[in-house]
């Protein structure tokens, strides 16, 4: 398959970060499906199923897909995904994390970047449920941190679950991350994020009052005072630093066993480029691609007003003609 180049037309990270929200296609006709949690929270997943007649049911590959912050089943690299995988007979699942899915979740907690134990009970409970069929996994930004962490600590043991694994503008270094979002331009993208996790943070409070302290909460204006105040305590941190610093997958790379794509824009403005792994950090069995233009799982393709199939097509191509 033919490597990334953006369009002439789409110039710089940040464009081709925004853009795809404007062309983001209809979401698939997805099945939503509740798992109660061990620890008696829940998780909803949209199942995006092919049709009999592209589907060998009992032998067609499941993909599974861990999306970003803030991100859910309605993001646009999740639709185009599924899109992409029941196209080719594949069924396709997108698991929203605890309070993405349109209803806030019962415990304080919630999700995070290092949340590697909850990928682990997911794709364990996926095997169980699948034993017959391949199971490949994607995670996307937040999503794709926590996959690869999993995937370090696990090493071979990931290859009872997964027959390979896919990770895409994965923010490697969250110290880095973080930092970097909350310079210049970037901090438009820290805003956004604020504006769900303060509001969900709100509502949270009012179901466990006395969790964190509303008046921080309401002062909170960088992703560093969020996750200090609500993310890393209520994830068994000690605060920010010490979150960001446990949470990053980048000290994991060199543990996986696993064939897993790395993929990641150099202009990603989520995360400078200096950042990115070089070979001696990461596993043999990782495919690092690193191509200069693409945003932040941006990767825009063809005239105006563009196409989101770039990005599917390589994650497909990826795990049917290069594992």
């Amino acid at each position: 398959m033919t490597a990334y180049r953006s369009p002439f037309w789409l110039p710089g990270g940040h464009t081709q970060t925004i853009y795809p929200l404007l062309i983001k296609p209809s979401p698939p006709p997805y099945r939503r499906e509740r798992w109660e949690t061990p620890d008696g929270d829940f998780i909803d997943l949209d199942w995006n199923d092919p049709s009999p007649a592209t589907s060998a049911s009992h032998s067609s590959p499941v993909l599974v897909l861990f999306h970003g912050l803030e991100g859910s089943s309605g993001s646009h690299y999740a639709i185009s995904l599924m899109r992409a995988a029941v196209a080719i007979g594949w069924t396709g699942v997108v698991v929203n994390f605890r309070g993405c899915s349109g209803e806030i979740n019962r415990l304080p907690r919630a999700y995070h970047s290092g949340d590697s134990a909850e990928i682990d009970w997911i794709l364990q409970r996926l095997r169980q449920r699948f034993p017959q069929r391949p199971r490949y996994a994607v995670g996307v930004s937040l999503g794709g941190n926590a996959l690869l962490k999993w995937l370090g600590e696990r090493e071979t043991a990931a290859g009872t679950c997964l027959q390979a694994a896919a990770a895409i503008s994965a923010p490697l270094d969250l110290s880095a991350s973080g930092t970097h979002l909350g310079r210049g331009f970037n901090r438009l993208y820290s805003r956004h994020f604020l504006h769900t996790l303060k509001r969900k943070a709100a509502a949270k409070l009012r179901l466990h009052p006395g969790l964190f302290d509303a008046q921080r909460l309401r002062a909170a204006n960088s992703l560093y005072a969020f996750d200090d105040l609500v993310t890393a305590p209520l994830h068994g941190f000690a605060g920010a630093e010490d979150y960001w610093r446990r949470a990053s997958s980048k000290p994991w790379l060199k543990g996986i066993r696993l064939r897993t794509l790395l993929l990641n824009a150099r202009n990603d403005p989520f995360m400078p480029a200096r950042v990115l792994p070089s070979p001696g950090q990461a596993g043999a069995s990782v495919l690092l691609e690193f191509p200069l233009q693409g945003g932040h799982v941006g990767f825009v393709a063809g005239h105006p007003p563009g196409r989101l199939d770039w990005l599917p097509q390589r994650i497909l191509h990826f795990f049917r003609h290069e594992v």
